[in-house]
């Protein structure tokens, strides 16, 4: 028993958003502590790993950086495929990259395909809190956080990359949701397979 409450759990979380959002900034400023300033788009997908420790579970995040173009979009489904959780970054100062947020969410899960996308976990990040001193903001606390309620009561964490304020707490939160949503879906098959036959369940159930 004591080898199995020790055991490493690895969780895929995919990172989406416009381009020029923060998604990459977020992620080098929580992984390595840097931040820059210089701007490069992200091409394709790329990954970086960050372990936490979470009660007596020892959890490596593999955190998945897309790329926010359109034209990449199409390599969604073989990133996507297998996540355990979608943060999904806007700039707070910039009104579009919020309004795209429902694309993002719906392709993701459409590429993704999990078994109960109903329960999939997602984390909404309001990024670039830090900008002009918040006389910049075009998205206000409140509209985020309906959009979230919306959506199935999805966390929601305003950050700033640069000053590193709240990324702990967002990859925590993912990977909290991520390990909750595990429990729901071992009970839900669980549930499946008293009511179905081996051989539906094999092919039924993907957990």
């Amino acid at each position: 028993m004591e080898i199995s409450r020790k055991k490493r759990t690895l969780l895929k979380v995919i990172v989406l958003g416009d381009s020029g959002v923060g998604k990459t900034s977020l992620m080098n400023q929580y992984v390595y502590k840097k931040f820059s300033q210089q701007y490069k788009p992200t091409i394709g997908a790329d990954f970086m790993t960050k372990e936490l420790q979470l009660d007596d579970k020892l959890v490596t995040l593999q955190i998945w950086d897309t790329a926010g173009q359109e034209r990449f979009q199409s390599l969604g489904s073989a990133f996507y495929r297998g996540a355990d959780c979608c943060v999904l970054v806007f700039d707070i100062n910039i009104l579009r990259t919020f309004e795209t947020l429902h694309n993002w969410h719906d392709e993701f899960l459409k590429q993704a395909d999990p078994t109960r996308p109903e329960i999939f976990p997602f984390v909404l990040v309001g990024n670039k809190v830090d900008l002009d001193g918040g006389h910049s903001r075009m998205v206000s606390e409140k509209k985020a956080r309906e959009w979230c309620a919306s959506k199935g009561n999805i966390p929601y964490f305003e950050t700033s990359a640069k000053e590193d304020y709240n990324l702990d707490d967002v990859f925590l939160c993912a990977a909290k949701i991520s390990l909750d949503n595990e429990q729901e879906q071992d009970i839900y098959c669980q549930g499946i397979s008293e009511t179905i036959s081996d051989v539906e369940q094999s092919r039924g159930c993907s957990c």
